[in-house]
């Protein structure tokens, strides 16, 4: 078995976008954020992914949030940043920019929107790989694009040099499991869980890491996590996955039939930040809502169950 040193692994969480009251990128609340997970000593930041609102900014907003991110971070640690867009262009587009403004790593799903052949996600990597002189970490979130990946498209590419990694939002623990088996030949190729309630047990299926939305609330839950289940103390990280899937109470919150669930996680994971005095305001890119009074009294009980410091 070849011995592995993934270029990515630990604690690495898909940092939120706050927003002013005018719907645009609040800087300081986003320093903040960054501040906040720095100090739990995370081993790197996931810029524009899903919880990062990427799909819902203008290109200039996204330009701004790699702008503030990698400044705020200074190089403490690696800046991986999405480049999630329907097509292979407008992918490779968006991969120069981030590049340009000092991403460290590019993370791209399949093509979406479009009808699309597994031969044709393939060349999608490929292509993007080869116009962009970063490493490319591959995004697997059927539930946004449609389309899984699976190990038997992510490891060829990975053999072949395209793929540094994989980040699986996938919820299919089969195949998370066939793909750290798989993964296990390839010395630096990372296998990171975005399945933020059962990271333990996907450490212990092989992950080299994990990529949680959760993780912007309670980074340093997260890191003790992960720190327990790399020496091997399996009891301690389930007791830390435990608290952290009573915080996740938090996306319950919102009041069933009255917004996405992709709000509904959002906009809680916001109000805790806003409620433990990291960013100013809960304000989320339209059509999705703000938590309302309600369901804020709610996030805030939630984050007094878990232990968690708050302002307001």
């Amino acid at each position: 078995m070849t011995a592995r040193t993934p270029r990515y692994c630990g604690v690495i969480p898909p940092v939120v976008t706050p927003l002013g009251a005018d719907g645009e990128i609040d800087r300081p609340s986003l320093e903040r954020v960054v501040d906040h997970l720095l100090d739990a000593g995370i081993s790197g930041l996931f810029a524009l992914g899903s919880s990062g609102e990427t799909a819902y900014l203008t290109p200039a907003q996204q330009d701004e949030v790699i702008k503030v991110i990698t400044a705020a971070s200074a190089g403490q640690v690696p800046v991986l940043v999405g480049a999630i867009e329907t097509t292979t262009n407008r992918a490779i587009e968006r991969a120069r920019a981030a590049a340009g403004l000092g991403a460290a790593a590019i993370v791209a799903t399949a093509p979406f929107y479009t009808r699309t052949h597994a031969s044709e996600i393939d060349r999608h990597f490929r292509d993007i790989a080869a116009a962009v002189d970063l490493p490319l970490l591959a995004y697997d979130v059927p539930v946004c694009v449609h389309s899984k990946l699976d190990p038997e498209l992510l490891l060829p590419l990975a053999a072949d040099g395209v793929l540094a990694g994989v980040k699986d939002s996938s919820g299919d623990d089969g195949s998370f499991r066939r793909l750290a088996l798989g993964a296990t030949e390839l010395a630096e190729f990372s296998v990171l869980t975005g399945h933020e309630l059962v990271v333990d047990a996907m450490m212990l299926a092989g992950a080299d890491g994990s990529v949680p939305g959760l993780a912007n609330v309670d980074p340093h839950g997260y890191v003790r996590l992960h720190e327990a289940a790399v020496r091997g103390d399996w009891a301690a990280a389930k007791s830390e996955q435990d608290r952290l899937v009573a915080l996740f109470d938090i996306v319950r919150a919102v009041r069933p039939g009255t917004a996405s669930a992709t709000a509904a996680g959002l906009g809680a994971f916001k109000t805790a930040l806003m409620l433990r005095g990291i960013i100013t305001t809960q304000v989320m890119s339209p059509p999705m809502r703000s938590l309302d009074t309600a369901e804020t009294a709610a996030v805030a009980h939630s984050l007094d169950r878990a232990g968690l410091s708050r302002t307001r």
